[in-house]
């Protein structure tokens, strides 16, 4: 899938929440950091805990199952710097959030 897909409306994610979509069969947590939206996969490397359920802090993210912690603009974890969840590209266009899964 080379093309960007809207997930949902722009006021459906308020700043400071996430959310999980689907982009095809991929899915994708989604995140509202001061009015702009950031893509990462939705699975934790850890134990696949679900990242658009997880705390949002700033730009961070917490998983909800063990509390590892993702930076939501890069994908790469604070628990080891080399390891990371991958990051989407975000668009906004006529009020939606599109997101472009590779």
């Amino acid at each position: 899938m080379a093309d960007f897909v809207e997930v949902i409306a722009v006021d459906e994610l308020a700043p400071g929440a996430c959310k999980e979509v689907a982009v095809g069969g991929t899915a994708v947590a989604l995140f509202n950091v001061g009015g702009t939206f950031h893509a990462i996969g939705n699975r934790c490397v850890h134990r696949g805990g679900p990242l658009g359920q997880g705390m949002l802090d700033g730009h961070m993210v917490m998983c909800p199952w063990h509390a590892w912690m993702y930076d939501v603009t890069t994908g790469v974890s604070t628990v080891n710097p080399e390891i990371r969840v991958p990051r989407y590209d975000v668009r906004v266009e006529n009020g939606a959030v599109l997101v472009k899964v590779d």
